[in-house]
């Protein structure tokens, strides 16, 4: 990195400028009474070294005035001279109001120049404008009709309480904050309220007297130009006078421009579904069962094609089936029915993520691709508009002095100096009107015009106070020679305005460029603090740093910060800020500029960058700076260090980097191992490291540093385009850094990038400028994709809800919906109009009372039925792929949860769809919910990849606006909490309650098996992705379950361990949540206690595959840090993440930790607790939901609910047994299933309805004494096939009644479907033979066997044992070799997972490991192992001897 400077060419002239005004003198000149120095500490003595002019600088430019802050000094007044009285700032009307005071320093034109207020009314009828404050990002001046110079209004973002305080005011600089080693804070970061009251002159408009006249000005204008009855002009520029605005609307109009709306292959509006590379591992010789529907058709074809067959090859072989016509596969699609996505042809089948996680019969239709573009592609007109972001921008208008209003003034302002120029009178007109000028311009006035307008009233003030003395012509003389010198003043105000700040307006004739000074090499940083306007203080402050121009960063940011002190405290409270960059477009900021200043709390320190804060949209403060007309301009080095004949770093070495890459990011490295891994950089590869860590591990940003970043940035090889995710945090602000990462992310697909635009979007915030190769990205992809334009839009209104960078995200969305067309942004409207209404809704049912909240709904359903009628069809903002028409009154509710969120279900607009169930939520902050299920659809993608379905359900959820969002309905989901409760008071605390719901809801054995199956591989996936992410507040509310099998979690406002306590006690104590009871419905009531061993094994499976993805998942997390989520804030979040994946550990050692933590979790008697104590709090609830038709919604008190069983007859007595009755039961599907019982059965199952339906009349029961002498069979079949259909057709409390339904439903006598595993559990044929299950490795003489698993161990009575396992390492004396594990209590098929370890094992070659198994003191089995026989990192099952060898 190099800076080089640049020089007028004409020396001569500039020299002689130079010396006539003496704009800026040397860096060893003392140029203010009241200068001051600024330096580092830190950094004086390495300077000092460096720069030769600094020494001297030192001794003679230190003059600190009185009360001038030292660097260790707590007050921060720069000249305690200037102090000022602020008296009236108030928090009642949140105003800063502008009252006359006595001797408090005049900003601008003097009392006695001005005429009376009430003369100057008179005098014109022009109004002053009043500034309007909306936030800090809106606010804009209306002019009024009045003439009164002060500002009526002007709102304040802080709150300030009424107290008389008495302030200092001075600035504090700090440089550059995007850089810590540059960061300076001068001031205590004291969060204590202080009034401020201000009292500001009248004529608050004004600058201060006595402040200095920005020379650089006056040189830019040709001194011989004559400008008398000179006329201010403006041209009208639509794309703004701002030329970084103006860049950037022509950068996004011609990323527009390279997608024509005729290419149908980039414009076909159509949404297609999302696609992944195909998961060979996942599919191998798997059919899915396809059902077609073509168009115009109602016949549904059949098709069982392989997952890796092409979706253009399936159309192909619909079409041969359906038609002998001339057909062509390209001309057709494939649509997923209900949604208006479609398929990819030139993708498999399996490709699709529908397909990957639907294992069901899945409906296509067939259709024909006609030639025009679908309804949401570009059009013609599209093309051909123009980029205007005033036009596109909503919430802010960027324009907040419009041409018109300036032109207006301008033109009243010509007509009264024509007039003085005549006739040599009415000055007051003209002095009104300077003030209207600089009143629209933001209340800027600089002293010229001030001194111009003082002097011009002076020259009047004696020619009428000498009027008896001929002097006409001298004082026409003077007045054209100062009217002309306000004209120059007004024209640079003007000029700096429309290149400070956004407008729709510039100056026809614009200034010649300020000219460029060589300073010499060793510059340093400086510039002159002019003004802060409407600030009633004067400043004059030049600002020096000890640092040079060409040592600093290209991306150095210079935040400035203004302090009130309190005179009576010397407190000092921060009144606004600003910051800017020092090289904007690789080149110095030159002469005076205006900045907006910010009253916002504080700046966000840890993340300064350009967009932090809009410092080009005026605001109340403006700060005017003066910077030297020294021009540095950036130039990249090309010089490259041969390294490739590097010597071969020793092994330990080596060894230390690849540890030391297995922090995953640079934030979780220590400043030490940060030092060496920056001394071995060039032995870093993709190999055993990662390129973040190598880069973020520089020790500075000097410009040798940095070029030898840039210099490994060119040489590395990326493996993986992910990898670059690193490369955007806010810990590389270097523009060609995030360059190179941008390029590698280019390289992923549509779908692939759309996975990551949550932290892209994060990403925006660190970028240079809106040109950046990011936003160019971002721009092109949505351009590509009709899913990343509408993710992207959703996500970028949220952003805009953050308390900083909200500018930039304006203006980003303004281009993407330029970019996105007509059609599209329509679509957005209407999305957007939706939201509005819903969050309406909310709202007043929230403020509705209880009783009233039904009816409120029911009448405010109607404006959505409204909408639709007005609009007909619309996206669901969830998802871009569901439209919808209308509204579903009857199936609209609200949740009866603190937050009272509703429950909308919409009308499908495609015929073929069902409807649709949304939650919307007011009063959550969803971003969290958002984050959380992202990391989990990650997590889920990189197992199926690997071939491995966890059978995960990953609800859809959208953070829409600040506090509000919606959350997809799961269809039959029910929470864990309201099986307790079914299962009575004491409901969590039972074993049976989960697998008698999934009894009673699968009568089939297949359908059981499969719910089984399912909640195994579900429960499994949960455990691992709620102990990564450390997902708090978990109880059996935000549990679900569906009935086929399905488990999930909802609600993640808690996570990264961030737990909540009750008396300073956690809730959670278990490190996820799993249950004896779930462990009850895996076993099958320990039926099956192997299932639990696979359980294990499946949970640390997936435990490994993520960890082996752990830089990706730290990466996504730490781009999120400054999202100002309320649970990830800071590196300690990050550390949590990365102790739970021990990405440092071997899978075997990880093994063994998740397996402590699963018996752990089954041991937190807590858990079960916490659900009991959840449960009796909501046994109060009607129900969850309150229904805006009914209102009673519970399923017990419906008369037409469904009954599980529709009747039930005996067909005979059982083949196996004349005492068993063979029931023959008919579900309410209709389907049917056998069972076998006896009367005895049937009697205690009516002694139990008595008992627990004391109060109802139950059918009288058939009992033995009712039996005639003979035919008694018969009529004991007939009595008691009566009975039953009175008590399945009676109470329908009774007939669903856990009792009867356990009675017909268990223990089916016929299969329906044959029986299939659970999972692959070996031999079909069960083997009792004991067996352990071992892993044996060995590397660098150490020896690891992990004990995993024990099968079929009995103590020699058959009963259970409490099995522990010794090891013995041979030939070594067996104290010093022993080894053992933990016992398990009372269990045949134990587990372990525990490592034991030898050291010091160098072969194992004449090494025998003895295995012994006890159970305390008893001998279970034993067995001796040769060692070098033994298959090494493989899993292998050992048969166990009854005797020791």
């Amino acid at each position: 990195m190099a800076y080089c400077w640049k020089t007028d060419l004409n020396t001569s002239e500039s020299h002689q400028e130079q010396h006539e005004h003496q704009e800026f003198p040397s860096v060893n000149q003392f140029l203010f009474p009241s200068q001051v120095s600024l330096g580092f500490d830190q950094l004086v003595d390495e300077i000092s070294n460096k720069i030769p002019l600094y020494q001297s600088e030192i001794e003679d430019n230190t003059g600190f005035v009185p009360g001038a802050p030292s660097w260790d000094s707590r007050r921060h007044s720069l000249d305690e001279t200037h102090q000022i009285s602020l008296n009236e700032f108030t928090s009642k009307s949140s105003e800063l109001s502008c009252h006359h005071v006595k001797k408090t320093p005049v900003i601008g034109f003097r009392s006695s120049v001005l005429s009376n207020p009430e003369n100057t009314n008179k005098g014109s009828s022009w109004g002053n404008p009043t500034g309007k404050y909306h936030g800090a990002n809106d606010y804009r001046f209306n002019i009024l009709a009045s003439s009164s110079t002060s500002l009526d209004k002007i709102n304040s973002q802080s709150e300030l309480e009424n107290e008389n305080h008495n302030y200092h005011i001075g600035f504090e600089s700090s440089i550059p904050s995007m850089y810590p080693a540059f960061s300076t804070d001068f001031m205590p970061k004291e969060k204590n309220e202080i009034c401020r009251n201000m009292d500001t002159v009248e004529h608050s408009l004004m600058p201060f007297e006595g402040s200095s006249l920005p020379r650089t000005w006056e040189n830019t204008w040709p001194k011989n130009r004559e400008l008398t009855g000179f006329s201010l002009r403006l041209a009208e520029v639509p794309q703004g006078s701002n030329k970084t605005l103006a860049s950037f609307c022509d950068k996004v109009k011609k990323i527009r421009e390279t997608y024509h709306a005729a290419d149908i292959n980039s414009n076909s509006g159509k949404i297609w579904s999302i696609t992944t590379a195909f998961p060979y591992r996942l599919f191998t010789n798997t059919k899915f069962n396809i059902n077609i529907c073509i168009d115009n058709s109602t016949q549904l074809l059949h098709f069982m094609p392989y997952a890796n067959y092409l979706v253009k090859d399936l159309i192909a072989e619909i079409l041969h089936f359906c038609t002998n016509d001339q057909l062509f596969p390209k001309d057709h699609l494939l649509s997923i029915c209900g949604y208006e996505e479609f398929l990819q042809n030139d993708y498999s089948l399996g490709s699709h993520k529908i397909f990957q996680k639907d294992k069901s019969v899945i409906q296509l239709n067939l259709q024909k691709n006609g030639e025009v573009p679908g309804k949401l592609s570009r059009k013609y007109e599209d093309d051909h508009s123009q980029f205007y972001l005033n036009q596109l921008l909503e919430f802010m208008h960027i324009w907040k002095v419009s041409r018109q209003c300036l032109s207006t003034v301008i033109k009243k302002y010509d007509f009264h100096l024509k007039c003085l120029l005549k006739t040599q009178q009415n000055v007051d007109n003209i002095i009104e009107e300077v003030k209207n000028i600089c009143s629209v311009l933001g209340c800027v006035e600089t002293k010229q015009i001030t001194d111009a307008v003082n002097e011009l009233s002076l020259i009047l003030q004696r020619k009428t106070e000498n009027f008896h003395q001929n002097s006409e012509t001298s004082a026409r003389g003077l007045i054209e020679k100062v009217t002309t010198e306000l004209s120059r003043s007004i024209f640079h105000l003007i000029n700096a305005y429309c290149c400070s700040f956004y407008a729709d307006f510039q100056l026809l004739n614009v200034p010649d460029d300020i000219s460029c000074v060589n300073r010499g090499l060793h510059s340093h940083l400086s510039f002159t603090v002019y003004a802060v306007h409407n600030v009633p203080e004067t400043w004059v402050q030049r600002i020096n740093f000890p640092l040079e121009i060409k040592s600093l960063p290209r991306e150095s940011m210079l935040t400035i910060r203004l302090f009130g002190i309190v005179c009576a405290t010397n407190n000092a409270n921060l009144l606004a800020w600003t910051c800017l960059p020092l090289f904007p477009k690789d080149k110095s900021i030159l002469g005076s500029m205006l900045f907006s200043m910010t009253l916002q709390n504080e700046p966000p320190i840890e993340m300064i960058a350009p967009g932090v804060w809009d410092i080009s949209q005026p605001s109340l403060v403006i700060l005017q700076i003066d910077f030297p007309a020294t021009e540095w301009e950036y130039m990249k080095l090309d010089s490259e260090e041969n390294r490739n004949n590097l010597e071969e770093p020793p092994k330990e070495c080596l060894k230390h980097i690849a540890r030391l890459s297995q922090k995953q990011s640079p934030l979780l490295l220590s400043e030490e191992k940060r030092r060496y891994l920056w001394f071995y950089r060039f032995y870093c590869n993709n190999e055993n490291c990662s390129l973040p860590l190598v880069l973020g591990s520089a020790p500075g940003w000097d410009e040798r540093t940095v070029s030898e970043i840039h210099t490994i940035l060119r040489r590395w090889k990326f493996s993986c385009p992910l990898e670059a995710l690193g490369l955007l945090t806010a810990s590389f602000p270097d523009q060609e850094i995030r360059k190179v990462a941008v390029q590698q992310l280019d390289n992923l697909l549509n779908d692939e990038l759309l996975e990551y635009l949550p932290q892209l979007v994060q990403a925006v915030k660190f970028e240079w400028n809106l040109e950046s190769p990011l936003v160019q990205l971002l721009l092109h992809r949505s351009l590509q994709s009709i899913q990343i334009a509408h993710r992207l839009y959703w996500l970028l209104k949220d952003a805009q809800n953050e308390a900083y960078f909200k500018s930039w995200y304006q203006k980003l969305l303004a281009a993407l919906q330029f970019c996105s067309g007509k059609a599209l942004s329509d679509e957005f409207s209407k999305e957007k109009r939706l939201i509005k209404i819903l969050g309406d809704i909310g709202e007043k049912v929230k403020s509705a009372s209880d009783p009233q909240r039904q009816e409120v709904l029911k009448k405010e359903i109607g404006r959505l039925e409204d909408f639709f009628q007005c609009i007909k069809t619309c996206h669901l903002p969830l998802n871009p792929a569901l439209c919808i028409k209308g509204i579903d009154r009857d199936a609209c509710s609200y949740f009866t949860s603190h937050a009272l969120p509703l429950k909308i279900t919409f009308i499908n607009a495609n015929p073929m769809g069902k409807n649709i169930s949304v939650i919307f939520k007011a009063g959550d902050d969803l971003r969290q919910d958002m984050l959380v299920l992202q990391i989990i659809q990650v997590m889920d993608n990189i197992w199926l990849q690997e071939g491995l379905d966890m059978q995960m359900i990953i609800y859809r959820c959208l953070s829409t606006g600040k506090g509000q969002g919606l959350v997809q309905m799961v269809p039959d989901a029910v929470p864990l909490a309201k099986i307790h409760r079914h299962s009575g008071l004491i409901g969590p605390l039972k074993e049976n309650t989960i697998k008698k719901w999934f009894s009673q809801h699968n009568h089939l054995k297949a359908d059981y098996e499969k719910a089984l199956r399912n909640f195994f591989y579900s429960c499994a996936g949960w455990c691992v992705v709620t102990f990564i992410l450390g997902v708090c507040d978990r109880h059996n509310d935000n549990i679900m379950l569906t009935k086929s099998g399905h488990m999930f979690h909802i609600d993640f406002g808690k996570f990264l361990g961030h737990a909540q306590t009750f008396g300073g006690i956690k809730r959670d104590r278990a490190p996820f949540i799993f249950t004896s009871e779930m462990e009850y419905f895996i076993t099958e009531g320990g039926k099956n206690p192997q299932h639990f061993q696979d359980f294990v094994e499946l949970c640390c499976q997936a435990y490994n595959i993520v960890r082996r993805h752990s830089r990706l998942l730290l990466n996504l997390l730490e781009m999120m840090l400054h999202a100002g989520l309320p649970e990830l804030g800071g590196i300690q979040d990050l550390k949590y993440v990365y102790n739970n994946l021990r990405p440092q550990d071997t899978d075997l050692e990880a093994t063994s930790h998740f397996t402590k933590k699963i018996k752990e979790s089954l041991e937190c008697f807590p858990v079960k607790l916490n659900n009991l104590i959840h449960t009796l709090a909501q046994m109060t609830a009607i129900s969850p939901a309150k229904s805006a038709s009914q209102t009673f919604p519970q399923e017990s008190c419906l008369p037409n609910a469904t009954r599980s069983i529709q009747r039930a007859t005996i067909l005979g007595f059982s083949k196996k047994t004349s005492n068993l009755y063979l029931i023959r039961v008919t579900h309410s599907n209709n389907e049917t299933s056998l069972t076998e019982k006896s009367f005895d059965q049937f009697s205690k199952l009516h002694s139990q309805l008595q008992k627990q339906f004391a109060s109802l009349t139950l059918p009288e029961f058939p009992h033995w004494w009712h039996l005639p002498f003979t035919n008694s069979d018969h009529k004991r079949f007939g009595d008691l096939n009566h009975y039953m259909e009175q008590i399945l057709n009676g109470s329908y409390e009774v007939a669903n009644n856990d009792y009867v339904l356990s009675f017909f439903l268990s223990e089916p006598v016929q299969q329906t479907v044959e029986e299939s595993s659970l999972v692959d559990l070996g031999e079909k044929c069960p083997d009792k033979t004991p067996k352990v299950q071992l892993v044996i490795s060995h590397e660098d003489a150490k020896l690891t066997i992990l004990v995993k698993h024990m099968k079929n161990i009995h103590l020699p009575d058959g009963s259970a044992p409490s099995a522990h396992v010794e090891f013995y390492l041979l030939p070594y004396p067996s104290e010093v070799r022993r080894r053992k594990t933990k016992s398990v209590p009372k269990c045949t098929d134990p587990t372990y997972n525990e490592i034991v370890v030898y050291n010091e094992v160098t072969e194992l070659r004449g090494h025998v490991l003895m295995l012994i198994v006890k159970s305390k003191t008893i001998f279970v089995g034993a067995i001796n192992i040769q060692l070098y026989s033994v298959p090494l990192n493989e899993e292998k099952w050992y048969p166990l001897g009854n005797c020791i060898i």
